[in-house]
């Protein structure tokens, strides 16, 4: 996605060549323009479109970018002096000292643009024998300032969505591994502390530690999945209630806790955020169970709507007061995953009366 920043930047580099072109058509037309100059004017284009606008990241503005401002700014000078049609050229070249400059320094080179190209039209000569004829100057100052506080209010724009990017994406990694390896790890632990327990009963020792090294592999390619961005294991090649009933059963088979998956409605596509958040409800919602609820049994319930598609965990465990209970990241982390997709998650309990999450999102 194209942010607001980056498509001025590109309105700047179309002016640019718009400028340009509309110059060196005049020039040519009127016949008052040779190829030397048209082979100038290209080459002006060449070195704008080689080092400016094909440059990776022109808000960082680097040093070197100054040196390739101070080579248009003489090559506008020299086509100027060739043919005036080239005056039309500036207003393509405004926005230039603001992006290719640090902040302090670009009104300075703003400046020296207008400066060299009004210099470049009329002598200083001509302009003391008549200063009516430096009013149209006088403008361009003014129109460079606007447009010197315009670049730099999109700077600061560029910034701010990239400092915003930088924290969705943290978060995004932050849940990530909280629902890979975090619960991975919980698992293994659980399986080992298992095992030890039955360290004189080889059969039940030997599945212990065959769960566990399970848990670590799928912990492993699941971990890289996530960072890499990608949809989850589960979800590989599968439906979305085929990849519940997946989870729910590896989840059973780890912690002895019977787990039943049943599907209302009429199973359909979703789109992958959608589908990933739903599945990661629930892998979150049984690591709860097994961590705080001593349940019995657990049923979950993902029902397809014309509107919304749910998923609904009930466990039959020892419950506890939502309003006195400290949220985890988990049950944050799953929130924010449902507002991401436009849902919401409720979570309904009592002590001795198990738990029911549920989880909402709106689809087409």
């Amino acid at each position: 996605m194209i942010d607001a920043g980056a498509r001025w930047i590109r309105a700047f580099h179309l002016l640019f060549f718009a400028c340009l072109g509309i110059s060196s058509a005049a020039a040519f037309a009127h016949g008052g323009s040779d190829w030397t100059t048209l082979g100038l004017a290209a080459f002006m284009g060449g070195w704008y479109a080689l080092f400016v606008a094909r440059r990776p990241h022109l808000l960082e503005r680097l040093n070197p970018m100054g040196w390739h401002l101070l080579v248009l700014i003489a090559l506008l000078i020299v086509l100027i002096r060739r043919d005036p049609a080239y005056e039309m050229l500036v207003y393509g070249m405004f926005s230039l000292p603001y992006l290719l400059l640090p902040t302090r320094w670009g009104y300075l080179g703003a400046a020296l643009l207008v400066v060299t190209a009004t210099a470049a039209v009329a002598p200083l000569s001509e302009v003391l024998r008549d200063p009516v004829s430096f009013g149209p100057a006088v403008g361009s100052v003014g129109l460079v300032i606007v447009m010197g506080l315009f670049a730099n209010h999109l700077v600061r724009q560029g910034e701010r969505s990239r400092s915003i990017g930088v924290l969705e994406e943290r978060a995004r990694l932050a849940r990530e591994i909280h629902d890979t390896l975090a619960q991975g790890f919980s698992g293994i632990v659980a399986q080992l502390e298992a095992a030890e327990q039955n360290i004189d009963d080889p059969v039940v020792l030997r599945r212990r530690v065959a769960l566990a090294k399970g848990l670590a592999r799928d912990s492993l390619v699941e971990a890289r999945r996530s960072v890499e961005a990608l949809r989850p294991e589960p979800l590989e090649g599968a439906s979305l209630h085929g990849a519940l009933v997946s989870v729910a059963a590896r989840w059973s088979a780890e912690t002895g806790v019977p787990a039943e998956v049943t599907i209302d409605g009429v199973p359909r596509r979703l789109g992958a955020d959608v589908e990933a958040t739903v599945l990661r409800a629930a892998q979150e919602s049984l690591a709860n169970v097994a961590r705080h609820a001593g349940a019995k049994r657990v049923a979950l319930t993902l029902s397809y709507m014309d509107g919304e598609v749910t998923l609904d965990v009930l466990d039959d465990g020892a419950g506890f007061v939502p309003s006195a209970a400290r949220a985890g990241y988990g049950l944050a982390a799953m929130r924010e995953r449902a507002a991401h997709a436009g849902g919401t998650v409720t979570v309904e309990s009592a002590p001795g009366e198990g738990t029911a999450v549920c989880l909402s999102i709106p689809c087409g």
